[in-house]
């Protein structure tokens, strides 16, 4: 089975793949001073509430929080006795080379979607991933990442919000029953929702203007169901994205490998 962490500034998350299927999907919170030790007693005690057998033969791992990889490293070396691939690091190979301006190095994170977003629907495809910040990957038509755009996340900006306005509170990102707020709160929540809508047909226009092609686009994320119900730009919402990413980037891998 095939263990698949993706390592990103708020959440790490862990997904199990049996070959077919993800068995398990877990999720935890970011921290770099978490021990391999540690991300093993929270591992395991969660995979023994799910009923899933820990046998474990092979990792990867995309990381965009440099800090966290070496513990990592160690979790999958000392309690499943594999050396993990890692995204984004000598050893890692990936489908189709990006094609960027040299010397750049791109997220781990959006590699691992342009590669999925291709597998799933070819190339000319734009893939908005709601995270801590909001990102737009252009994938070519032969699968490469060519490029994209990088926006303040939608928590982000509300806790930029509220720290730069002492007066204004915290509130939780929903879809508001009109635009125009009658009181602080609603007011908030319609400026953030109706603001990233427009923020991303915004982009995804241009990005169409620029290339000068039809591009579908698919989203992914915590927050791109929620957004999906305020436009009709999203061709599909696809929240296992990254991690269908991973295992093929893993696959492809260990084909490369001399028999």
């Amino acid at each position: 089975m095939l263990l698949c962490i993706d390592t990103g500034n708020t959440n790490t998350v862990f997904s199990v793949w049996d070959g077919t299927r993800f068995l398990v999907t877990l999720r935890t919170s970011t921290e770099h001073q978490r021990t391999a030790d540690q991300y093993f007693v929270w591992f395991s005690t969660l995979m023994q509430h799910h009923k899933v057998p820990i046998d474990i033969d092979g990792c990867v791992i995309s990381s965009t929080v440099p800090r966290v990889v070496f513990n990592l490293r160690v979790f999958c070396d000392r309690y499943f006795n594999t050396r993990p691939l890692v995204v984004g690091k000598p050893g890692c190979v990936l489908p189709v080379p990006p094609r960027v301006d040299q010397g750049t190095t791109v997220g781990s994170d959006r590699l691992v979607n342009t590669v999925a977003g291709f597998d799933r629907h070819g190339g000319n495809l734009i893939v908005v991933d709601f995270g801590t910040a909001t990102t737009f990957d252009v994938v070519d038509t032969d699968g490469a990442y060519i490029g994209g755009v990088i926006s303040p996340g939608v928590n982000t900006s509300l806790e930029a919000l509220h720290m730069a306005a002492a007066a204004l509170p915290h509130v939780d990102v929903t879809k508001p029953q009109t635009a125009i707020g009658t009181n602080t709160v609603a007011c908030m929540q319609s400026g953030i929702y109706w603001g990233y809508v427009g923020l991303v047909e915004g982009i995804v226009r241009q990005i169409r203007i620029e290339r000068e092609r039809p591009m579908k686009v698919i989203a992914t994320g915590g927050l791109a169901p929620l957004f999906d119900q305020g436009t009709e730009i999203f061709d599909s919402v696809e929240d296992d994205l990254t991690m269908h990413g991973l295992v093929l980037i893993h696959r492809f891998n260990m084909e490369l490998e001399p028999r």
